[in-house]
């Protein structure tokens, strides 16, 4: 990585997750030079961030890889490429030139592009909070898992009803004591697999409750889970997984005159946006029949970047050719 003022390149993406580093990669095999701005000190966004030891199934050609895992091969495959990082940087504004586009980092790195490509998924995140565990961040709770091993031989209590409260319950469930899930309703949002293992398995599933209070001295002892039309009930815990989702801010971004959608942006078939020379791939986007996995990021990464290619140099053309011919 180069640590870097003022940067020229051919193609700007924002963003360091895995469709980011993909992109990255893909700019390299059409012969771009290619810079990555990312707000997180460390390359693979989301997964890096929150998911690194989950284990993921919906990657083409791996039956399940490990989170840190992925990013990994990944960044070794942008490598190849060469691109210039700029992380722990957040890009604020965007202004078009006549045939680039100038991007100002908060830093006041200004970068100079021929194209841009947004890849920042969600944008900033930060955890829905749990009401009750107000104080206890550091002292037996948690929002994330980027570790199994401390929970080692833990009574834990995981709170939430998505994918990542039951993956992160069902790898949890191996090496703790016990682990309990609770959840405020009935029905849950996570992969409906992924429930049948859980249910399978040693978990205890608590519905319709909320976690009602946090009790212990220096860290977590107790927690206590009130259920609807039932008396409280007191678990005995030393870690608590608050799972109960994210709330999500494309920052900046939102000013720049893109089409939207919900907090997404709006591309057409060529992952193109509202505003020229400016692209966007990943779960940023939306558009009729969009489905957010990664292996759909990474198509429309290379979709993205071989349209891009064309705008840079018109006499390019959009199909690059077989990545495995010599």
């Amino acid at each position: 990585m180069r640590d870097v003022d003022d940067v020229t390149t051919d193609l700007l993406i924002i963003g360091a997750g895995p469709t980011g580093l993909f992109s990255a990669y893909y700019a390299g095999f059409r012969g771009l030079r290619v810079a990555v701005v990312d707000s997180l000190p460390e390359l693979g966004g989301q997964i890096t961030a929150m998911y690194p030891e989950k284990a993921i199934l919906d990657v083409a050609g791996f039956p399940s890889v490990k989170g840190r895992d992925l990013v990994e091969g990944l960044v070794e495959q942008a490598a190849t490429a060469d691109p210039t990082y700029l992380l722990d940087r957040t890009a604020t504004t965007l202004e078009h030139g006549e045939d680039q586009v100038v991007v100002t980092l908060d830093d006041g790195t200004r970068v100079t592009a021929g194209a841009v490509l947004i890849t920042s998924g969600i944008g900033k995140f930060s955890p829905r909070p749990l009401p009750a565990g107000d104080g206890w961040v550091g002292r037996g709770m948690e929002f994330f898992v980027p570790s199994f091993a401390p929970y080692a031989g833990k009574d834990v209590v995981v709170v939430g009803g998505g994918d990542s409260a039951f993956d992160w319950a069902q790898h949890l469930e191996p090496i703790a004591t016990s682990v309990t899930l609770v959840h405020r309703r009935d029905a849950f949002r996570a992969h409906e697999r992924t429930v049948a293992a859980v249910k399978d398995s040693s978990v205890a599933i608590i519905t319709n409750a909320q976690v009602t209070e946090l009790r212990g001295d220096a860290h977590l002892e107790e927690v206590v889970v009130s259920v609807d039309g039932e008396e409280p009930q007191t678990l005995k815990a030393q870690a608590l997984v608050a799972a109960l989702g994210f709330i999500a801010d494309l920052g900046a971004i939102q000013q720049w005159g893109l089409e939207t959608h919900k907090r997404h942006v709006v591309v057409d078939s060529s992952m193109r946006t509202n505003l020229a020379r400016v692209f966007a791939a990943g779960d940023i986007t939306d558009y009729p029949g969009k489905v957010r996995l990664i292996a759909v990021g990474f198509g429309e990464a290379a979709t993205a970047v071989n349209n891009a290619a064309v705008v840079l140099d018109p006499s390019a053309h959009v199909f690059p050719g077989h990545s495995s011919e010599g």
